[in-house]
């Protein structure tokens, strides 16, 4: 029987830039300033000040930085905060084809070491490139059927991943790195799906937990802890994680299939939006409508949404006063009538005055979302919805987007990311905001990440 758990752990320790496709190195470099942009955003809510400042009261001091906060403590602390950070604004990465939102597990845990341990950039990039395969692969071998079982794999896969770029900076061997990943398969976040449908808050730190999660699956690695060496595809008795935590039959040729032909970093996409993916292309219909047309409010009489039938399912639901942020990032309804009356879909979107704003409350109930069989057949090739604006006159305004932005088919390049970076930073120092992205796209020649640290 193949060893799919032992390949991947093979292939992640082994793992050098000098053998990564420059296409590759780029795009891990992308995925950390957006990560980086992500936090600084998240910093606006509530929820996120309040988590941190739990965590800080617990009194941890330590080597590692809380991004955005230029404040020292604990590698656990910090890595469980600045998760919890990249998490939250809902405008992280994600892979298409995992449902999973790899980068904020990974980077956390590898940035809080990298920090700790005084590694270079180049070792940051080789942990985060080994940390996406640990993550991705499960992810994918499982899709959809890990998230229709009630689990969140940015949470359950998102600690295979920490724990592998942990490993990877920790400097470990095959046998070690195996022991790591094994072991976060012991201690990771059970990400219960109904937490975010419910509009739960505790879904914001499922990032920070797979963070925290994966260093102490490594840690415990170095010590000499063993985990099973079968971790994905089990045993005989069947008890492998891909098998207990999936009703569907994983496919685990995906765990292995062309390791160090295809990174699948490259299938990463970025978020413009500061909601949930399925509701993407809804929103850039409608803001292509209002920006095109002129359209205001006011004169708006009914929105139709058509979409795929996930996203009917995750995304469909309306929100009403009183409802947290995390209802409204996950709610077409609202992010459409948000981006119809505001013009955007950012962090200031996701703030309770916004939120209790009578203008975009009113249209949002006013938006009615419907499967459509044909944008349905073409899932997950693409995530099209169409966007029917109804207005007073009777007049009826259409725009579809196919392939929302951000997609590897439409991607967000250097100049994007930096300024995403820009705008989530909000009043922070400008001159460090523009070192920060000029030294991670120089990031291969960083000697010392602490440095890097020093001005996030």
């Amino acid at each position: 029987m193949q060893e799919y758990s032992r390949e991947l752990a093979r292939f992640c320790a082994g793992i050098s830039i000098a053998g990564i496709p420059p296409e590759v190195i780029d795009k891990t470099k992308l995925c950390i300033l957006d990560c980086i942009a992500n936090i600084y955003g998240s910093w606006k809510l509530e929820a996120v000040r309040n988590v941190a400042g739990y965590i800080r009261s617990q009194g941890e001091e330590g080597p590692a930085t809380i991004i955005g906060e230029q404040i020292q403590t604990s590698v656990r602390s910090a890595a469980f905060i600045n998760g919890t950070a990249a998490e939250a604004i809902e405008a992280q990465d994600g892979l298409r084809f995992g449902g999973n939102h790899p980068g904020t597990a990974v980077i956390p845990a590898a940035f809080a070491l990298a920090e700790q341990k005084g590694r270079n950039g180049v070792a940051l990039i080789e942990a985060v490139i080994a940390g996406y395969e640990a993550a991705n692969r499960p992810a994918s071998a499982m899709h959809p059927y890990h998230t229709l079982s009630g689990f969140l794999p940015t949470g359950t896969c998102g600690a295979f991943g920490a724990a592998a770029a942990a490993a990877k900076l920790s400097g470990f061997d095959v046998e070690k790195t195996l022991n790591a990943i094994s072991n976060a398969g012991y201690l990771l976040p059970l990400s219960m799906a109904e937490q975010l449908m419910g509009g739960h808050t505790v879904k914001i730190v499922q990032g920070g937990q797979a963070a925290v999660a994966g260093i102490t699956a490594a840690g415990l690695a170095g010590a000499g802890i063993t985990g099973h060496p079968r971790v994905f595809e089990g045993s005989e008795l069947k008890g492998g994680f891909t098998q207990i935590t999936s009703r569907g039959e994983p496919v685990f040729d995906r765990l292995t299939e062309k390791l160090g032909e295809h990174y699948t970093i490259m299938d990463i996409y970025f978020k413009p939006y500061t909601a949930c993916r399925h509701t993407h292309g809804a929103i850039q219909a409608a803001l292509k409508l209002r920006n095109g047309q002129g359209i205001a409010a006011g004169d708006i009489d009914a929105v139709n949404v058509f979409t795929y039938g996930i996203a009917l399912i995750a995304v469909g639901k309306g929100v009403k006063a009183g409802d947290s942020f995390v209802s409204a990032q996950f709610s077409i309804p609202y992010t459409v009538a948000a981006a119809l009356v505001s013009g955007e879909v950012g962090p200031l979107q996701l703030r309770r005055e916004s939120m209790e704003d009578p203008t975009i409350l009113d249209l949002a109930g006013r938006v009615t979302v419907t499967m459509d069989e044909e944008l349905n057949g073409r899932y997950p090739e693409v995530t099209a919805s169409r966007v029917e604006v109804v207005l007073k006159n009777g007049t009826k305004l259409v725009e579809q987007t196919d392939i929302p932005a951000g997609d590897p088919r439409d991607p967000m390049g250097w100049d994007e990311i930096s300024e995403k970076v820009r705008r989530f930073a909000g009043t922070r120092d400008t001159g460090r905001i523009e070192k920060a992205i000029d030294m991670i796209r120089d990031l291969e020649h960083v000697g010392f990440v602490p440095e890097l640290m020093d001005i996030l």
